[in-house]
């Protein structure tokens, strides 16, 4: 009867003990059995030999980080350049007339920028050894910042180390996951980044394609209708480039405005090749088309173009801007922007300001070299007339790797007759390869000696590489 009656006794007393004290018990136990067996296997294990130890090194047949490399890659056997990437640079000991590096005002050999960098080195050192928000900041990258806000008419500019990142980090600052982006599918890689880190919704539209975005929008819309709590939560955004760094078309900017307008979107710009080349003051695509600059809620871009210098820069409201100093990792975490460089950007802002014709010297170099490239009856160029950005490609579409072949070979034979034009080379995990092209970048310092030259040598080139 006791022993009854103390069963019974427990089983009231343990029927009172909540379930997940009993699961938590339970876990207790079972993790200490698994420690106890961990330690003690450990402490038994055999520990191998030096001679096995030998063997099992010489077994080991690491597997490739990239499978049947090709052999003539262009990575495998890369260009030398041996001078400065002016009007001329040296390639492989060839002296060419350079269309192949982004120096759009030709500031990479102006002597005033020279100077201020040599100044900025005699004051500060040759770097800044530490993020802006950790005594990286010098006084010079505030000076920069004022600079490039009063420059583009906006109220505030912050400044990045690096033009890539500055992309990549600024839009992972404000896009997040369950946003929606709206983005152009001929994207550069720093904004597809900038994606991939966000987390967010992607919807891509066709180049340029206003309808198709419109589309997309009107769908959106009515999905929004059916759930308006889950819309009133969720972010939308549009990201597009001034001008197309895979293309070197310009975006239609003010159909864009509208539908951001209508449908509400907040609209981010990549102006990096479009900063310094559009616009009567080189104020960018806005400029161009005449757009307010409070119907943009953020302009991105690059100062190693146009400005000649390194780094990166975001314009837009105060409240835009701030939220980038805490938030975005390439501003937090990056070594801020060597003072020289921040000198050279703030002189080249300076020749900007004073000389606004050398944005009309580089509108009619980047005309003369599009209505030169229609005479080229074997290629085809569909970028924007003005843009210094230039993407010809070859007449007669076929597939990728013979069109990659060939144009590489036009490029090896232009440079063989002193004339330097690349072929862009894009990972193949890039969303939506871009189709295969020569890419030639238009500078001021072209005369109308150099543009005929140019075009000589690309057509014949062209013209023997395809007729073989």
């Amino acid at each position: 009867m006791n022993t009854k009656f103390m069963f019974i006794e427990s089983m009231e007393i343990l029927s009172t003990i909540p379930q997940y004290y009993t699961l938590l018990a339970a876990f207790v136990i079972l993790w200490l059995i698994w420690f106890i067996s961990k330690r003690y296997y450990s402490s038994n294990r055999r520990i191998p030999t030096e001679d096995e130890i030998e063997k099992k090194l010489a077994e080991w047949k690491p597997e490739p980080l990239v499978k049947n490399p090709e052999i003539n890659h262009p990575s495998l056997k890369p260009r030398c350049v041996t001078s400065r990437a002016g009007k001329r640079i040296v390639i492989s000991g060839r002296d060419c007339l350079n269309l192949g590096t982004h120096n759009y005002l030709g500031l990479t050999e102006n002597d005033k920028i020279e100077k201020s960098a040599i100044a900025a080195v005699r004051k500060y050192g040759v770097g800044s050894c530490g993020p802006r928000g950790f005594y990286g900041t010098v006084d010079v990258h505030l000076e920069l910042e004022q600079c490039l806000a009063n420059y583009i008419d906006t109220e505030d500019a912050v400044v990045y180390s690096y033009g890539f990142s500055t992309i990549a980090s600024a839009i992972a600052a404000y896009c997040k996951r369950k946003d929606l982006v709206f983005v152009d599918e001929k994207i550069n890689f720093a904004i597809q980044k900038g994606l991939d880190a966000s987390k967010a919704n992607i919807h891509y539209f066709k180049h340029n394609d206003v309808n198709d975005l419109c589309n997309l929008l009107r769908k959106q819309a009515e999905l929004n209708e059916q759930n308006p709590k889950k819309a009133a939560k969720t972010k939308q955004f549009l990201i597009v480039e001034g001008i197309y760094m895979n293309t070197g078309n310009i975006c239609p900017l003010p159909e864009l405005v509208a539908l951001c307008r209508k449908y509400k979107l907040r609209i981010f710009i990549d102006e990096t090749i479009s900063f310094g080349t559009l616009g009567k003051h080189g104020k960018g695509v806005t400029e161009h088309f005449n757009i307010p600059k409070h119907e943009i809620d953020m302009i991105m871009g690059s100062l190693d173009w146009a400005l000649g210098s390194i780094g990166g820069f975001c314009v837009g409201t105060s409240f835009i801007i701030e939220h980038q100093r805490l938030s975005s990792l390439g501003y937090c975490f990056s070594a801020s922007l060597p003072p020289l460089l921040t000198s050279a950007a703030i002189t080249s802002l300076d020749i900007m300001k004073n000389n606004p014709e050398i944005f009309k010297s580089l509108k009619d170099n980047c005309v003369a070299i599009n209505n030169g490239l229609q005479n080229i009856h074997c290629l085809e160029c569909t970028s924007f007339t003005e843009s210094p950005v230039k993407h010809v490609y070859l007449k007669n579409k076929m597939d990728r790797t013979t069109e990659e072949k060939l144009l590489s070979k036009i490029s090896d034979m232009c440079i063989e007759n002193d004339l330097a034009v690349i072929t862009p080379v894009y990972l193949e995990t890039e969303k939506n390869l871009p189709r295969p092209s020569l890419r030639l970048c238009i500078s001021t310092l072209l005369n109308q000696s150099d543009i005929d030259f140019a075009l000589n040598v690309l057509k014949k080139c062209a013209e023997e590489v395809l007729s073989t």
